[in-house]
């Protein structure tokens, strides 16, 4: 498990972007070999799809050949509606690159058989070979995609009722009225995240330290379903200070004294243009 500490947002979500960047690159993927990448929504991810939008404008980066599958989704949300998370990766982030529509996959929170559209989404990330990269962010109370605590560690991709804390946490999108936030949504389960490859989870501000405290010091504990991650064989968490405020000072030093061993892992491609 590697922890990766920026000075602030804009850094941690610049190298997530350029480790994402640099991820799709070496794997060279073409006609007959994409790459397969796991996508969050909410507001931690939004600096690190500007980036990758900016690395895919200059030229340094193509999704030609990339493949898509979100992590959750609204039910009984119209796709059309300005919060729902198609509205969001469209807006926020497919619209302004080169991916292939059908290759980019959201779970359809109003499908007619729900289980089935779930069951459908497991199998469309088995037939393209699984998951490279699954990118996630977590909540305050550490639950990643909208598994909420309690929840199954081996979970699939399912429909979940959502934590009042959430609803009171999504409410900001929904000019704080309660009663627009839905109270359910489709995700993928730990255990399909867990399936990934390679996983890099998102955490920043100091509303979230007490999460990466639970994930990064405690054990394996289902009531913080990020802290799952602990026994995936490769899993990066990118943070910011203000999320290391829970975490022992020792911890923090460690970490810190890799960062020259974790920034080789974003420079090949960029330390030409910003050396």
């Amino acid at each position: 498990m590697r922890l990766v500490i920026l000075d602030n947002y804009d850094l941690a979500s610049e190298w997530a972007a350029k480790y994402i960047c640099n991820r799709i690159i070496q794997f060279k993927p073409g006609q007959d070999r994409y790459f397969t990448l796991g996508l969050p929504t909410g507001s931690t991810p939004l600096g690190c799809y500007k980036k990758l939008i900016e690395y895919h404008k200059n030229g340094d980066l193509s999704f030609k050949y990339v493949k898509t599958f979100n992590m959750d989704e609204y039910v009984g949300l119209p796709r059309n509606h300005p919060e729902s998370y198609h509205s969001y990766m469209w807006n926020n982030f497919f619209k302004h690159i080169d991916i292939d529509p059908k290759n980019a996959h959201i779970l359809d929170g109003n499908a007619a058989d729900l289980q089935a559209e779930c069951d459908a989404f497991e199998k469309k990330i088995k037939e393209a070979g699984g998951i490279d990269l699954f990118v996630g962010g977590i909540g305050p109370d550490g639950h990643i995609a909208f598994n909420e605590p309690g929840s199954s560690l081996v979970s699939r991709t399912r429909l979940k009722t959502l934590a009042m804390d959430t609803i009171l946490a999504n409410a900001k999108y929904f000019d704080g009225d309660l009663s627009k936030v839905p109270t359910m949504a489709l995700t993928v389960g730990v255990g399909t995240v867990m399936d990934a490859r390679e996983v890099m989870i998102l955490i920043t501000g100091a509303h979230k330290a007490f999460a990466l405290y639970k994930a990064i010091e405690e054990g394996v504990n289902h009531m913080w379903t990020v802290s799952a991650f602990q026994q995936h064989p490769r899993t990066i968490f990118v943070c910011d200070e203000d999320a290391t405020l829970e975490l022992r000072v020792k911890t923090v030093k460690y970490f810190k004294g890799l960062m020259h061993v974790h920034n080789k892992l974003v420079d090949p491609l960029y330390s030409m243009k910003e050396g």
